[in-house]
């Protein structure tokens, strides 16, 4: 079965919906300048909170390597998150498991890359679903997003078995995460 990624987390009250609903994977975004982004000392006091049983991811979008190295050497992140323009060369500086983002725009630049794992999404946080028929073929163990919900997972799993599934908007009301919508996606998940 697919792994769960719920990004985006931002207050204290996140963290108490992740730790009781156990995904497998949360993302902090540490890119300054997102609707969801927070800052070095709350990523720090919310990893701190976090059950060591899931693995925070900080996404980052054409940031400085030395920023990202500082999240992960100080235990605040254990993967990275690359959503811009970030090189192959980059990307092996980083001191973590990396994940690398591809649009359908960038679809055919996967080959470039040596990453621990791709994200295939259709764009950064539009919450838009793109058709999966698009998507590289590849041994890579890959994480799908844009626009996944309840209703198209079992689905998405189905036709492409992606190894996570990765969801922000889809889980939120009024731009804050909901307890009750993480629930339903990983009931939807068994």
């Amino acid at each position: 079965m697919a792994k769960i990624k719920i990004c985006g987390l931002r207050r204290e009250k996140d963290i108490e919906f992740v730790n009781e609903l156990k995904p497998d994977y949360i993302g902090f975004i540490l890119t300054a300048g997102f609707r969801r982004s927070i800052d070095r000392e709350m990523a720090q006091h919310l990893k701190s909170l976090l059950s060591p049983d899931i693995k925070a991811v900080g996404v980052f979008v054409n940031d400085s390597i030395e920023n990202i190295n500082y999240f992960v050497d100080n235990q605040i992140i254990d993967i990275v998150q690359l959503h811009g323009k970030e090189s192959p060369d980059f990307c092996e500086k980083i001191n973590a498991p990396v994940i690398k983002c591809f649009t359908p725009e960038t679809f055919h630049k996967t080959g470039d890359y040596n990453a621990d794992y791709y994200l295939f999404d259709s764009g950064t946080g539009t919450g838009q679903t793109f058709d999966w028929n698009s998507l590289p073929k590849t041994d890579k163990p890959f994480f799908l997003a844009g626009g996944l919900d309840k209703k198209n997972i079992p689905l998405a799993i189905k036709q492409i078995n992606p190894y996570a599934v990765d969801l922000s908007s889809a889980v939120e009301t009024d731009g804050v995460k909901d307890y009750n919508k993480i629930k339903q996606i990983m009931e939807c998940m068994k």
